[in-house]
């Protein structure tokens, strides 16, 4: 059995994945371009708080919401047509999740280099 590690799968992820930093992230918010995705769990969103304006949908449901052919999906709420800029806490969890987006088909998708501890030292608003 060779299973693989999660640094190798993240490794593998940031090979296909686009990463952008926080100025990129708020560059394509501010322009209206992106649907900008939280992946935290809830109790992290209750601790840290929670960006304006980005659409909460945690990593176990993300595929789920992001199916249009599933009934959790987000339709209404998110702009398929838009780039997916996705973050969680630090970035490690978003690689993967970015990855996933790419392997059902989306092709603009992007993670927020740094997660979420970026973001609140960034431009963005934490509500």
């Amino acid at each position: 059995m060779n299973i693989k590690s999660s640094q190798t799968l993240v490794s593998e992820a940031l090979k296909e994945v686009k990463t952008i930093n926080t100025d990129e992230a708020f560059k394509l918010y501010q322009e209206n371009k992106c649907n900008l995705i939280d992946i935290r769990d809830i109790t992290e969103l209750e601790q840290t708080g929670k960006v304006e304006n980005s659409q909460h949908i945690p990593r176990g449901m993300l595929e789920l919401c992001l199916d249009p052919e599933s009934i959790y999906f987000k339709d209404g709420k998110l702009d398929i047509k838009k780039e997916m800029v996705l973050f969680c806490a630090g970035g490690v969890r978003s690689a993967l999740a970015a990855k996933s987006l790419i392997d059902m088909g989306y092709e603009n998708v992007s993670h927020i280099e740094g997660g979420f501890a970026a973001i609140s030292q960034s431009d963005f608003k934490i509500l």
